[in-house]
C-alpha cells in the first residue's frame, strides 16, 4: 500500500508539471465552490448554518472522494493509483501558484496597472494604490501562505492518511481542501455564516503553516529564519499565516507588508523585482521537498 500511494504522490507531482489546474470549468474544487456558493446570503440563523456547512460539506467531498477511490481499487491497484494522484492533483497547487505569482512581478517592471489586476488573483487587498514593492510583496505573501493552504496542508492529510488505506489518503487531503474552500469563500468577519469554517479552518492548518514554514527555511537554506519569524509570526491577524510568511521574510531580509493590517520585518526593504523572484524560487522548492516528504511518509 506504501508503494501504491507513494506513486499517487509522484504522480501528482508530475500531473502538477505538466498541466498546472484542472480547466476551470471542470474543476472539482471549483465545482465544490459552486455548493459553498450557496450559503454565501443572509440567513436567520447564520452561525448554525454556518457550522452545518462547514461540517457537511467538507464530509461529503472528502466521502466521495474516498469511494471513488476504492472503486476504482476495486478494479485494479494501477487505477486507484490514478484516481488518488488526479483527486490529490486537484487538491494541491503549485505550478499554477508560482506562475500566477511570477506573473505579477514581471508585470510591476512594465506595466504597474496590469499588475494591479494580476495581484487580485492571489490576494483580496485592494489594489487600487499599491506601490511597485507593495505589489511584489502581496504576491511574495501569496505564495508562502498558499504553500502551506494549498500545497502542505493536502500532502500532510494524504501521507497521515496513507498509514491505513489508499482511500482514507485520498478523503483526507481532499476533506482538508475543502475545509480551506469554506474558509477562503465564507470565513470573513463581515460573514457570520463563516465563523465556524474559519475556526476549524484555524484547527486544521495548525500543523500546515508550521511545517510550510519549515520548508521555506529549509528550501532558503537559512534555518535561522524560524527564529525571526517568532517575532514577527503574531503580526497577521490569521494565527497560521504568519508563520510561512514572516519565514519567506526572514529568507529574503525583505519587509512584507499589508497596508493597515500588518508588517512583517519591518526594519527591511520592500522586496525588489530580484527578491521576489527569488521568494517565488524559494518557494517552489519548498513545494518540491513537500512533495518528496509527504512520498517519503506515506511508504512507511
Amino acid at each position: 500500500m506504501g508503494m501504491t500511494a507513494t506513486a499517487a504522490v509522484g504522480l501528482a507531482l508530475l500531473l502538477d508539471a505538466v498541466f498546472e489546474e484542472f480547466p476551470g470549468r471542470v474543476h472539482p474544487v471549483a465545482l465544490f465552490g459552486r455548493v459553498v456558493g450557496r450559503f454565501d446570503r443572509s440567513w436567520a440563523h447564520p452561525k448554525p448554518v454556518g457550522a452545518l456547512a462547514a461540517l457537511v460539506l467538507p464530509l461529503g467531498a472528502a466521502a466521495l472522494a474516498g469511494v471513488l477511490t476504492d472503486l476504482a481499487g476495486s478494479y485494479g491497484a494501477a487505477l486507484g493509483t490514478g484516481v488518488a494522484a488526479v483527486a490529490l492533483f486537484s487538491a494541491t497547487s503549485l505550478r499554477m501558484l508560482v506562475s500566477e505569482a511570477a506573473s505579477v512581478v514581471d508585470r510591476t517592471e512594465s506595466d504597474v496597472e496590469a499588475a494591479r489586476g494580476a495581484v487580485r488573483a492571489l490576494v483580496g487587498r485592494d489594489a487600487t494604490d499599491l506601490s511597485p514593492g507593495e505589489l511584489r510583496s502581496a504576491a511574495v505573501e501569496s505564495v508562502a501562505e498558499n504553500l502551506a493552504d494549498g500545497l502542505v496542508a493536502p500532502l500532510v492529510a494524504f501521507a497521515l492518511g496513507a498509514q491505513f488505506s489508499l482511500p482514507l489518503a485520498v478523503a483526507a487531503a481532499v476533506w482538508v481542501k475543502a475545509v480551506n474552500t469554506v474558509d477562503s469563500m465564507l470565513g470573513y468577519r463581515s460573514k457570520p455564516v463563516g465563523w465556524a469554517g474559519a475556526r476549524l479552518d484555524d484547527v486544521v492548518m495548525w500543523l500546515p503553516a508550521r511545517l510550510g514554514a519549515a520548508s521555506i527555511a529549509l528550501a532558503g537554506r537559512s534555518l535561522a529564519a524560524l527564529g525571526r519569524a517568532r517575532v514577527w509570526h503574531t503580526a497577521p491577524p490569521s494565527p497560521n499565516s504568519g508563520w510561512p510568511m514572516a519565514t519567506l521574510a526572514a529568507v529574503l531580509d525583505v519587509e512584507l507588508v499589508k497596508p493597515g493590517v500588518y508588517d512583517l520585518n519591518p526594519a527591511g526593504e520592500l522586496p525588489t523585482a530580484s527578491d521576489a523572484r527569488a521568494g517565488i524560487r524559494v518557494v517552489g522548492v519548498a513545494g518540491v521537498l513537500s512533495f518528496f516528504t509527504a512520498g517519503v511518509v506515506a511508504w512507511f
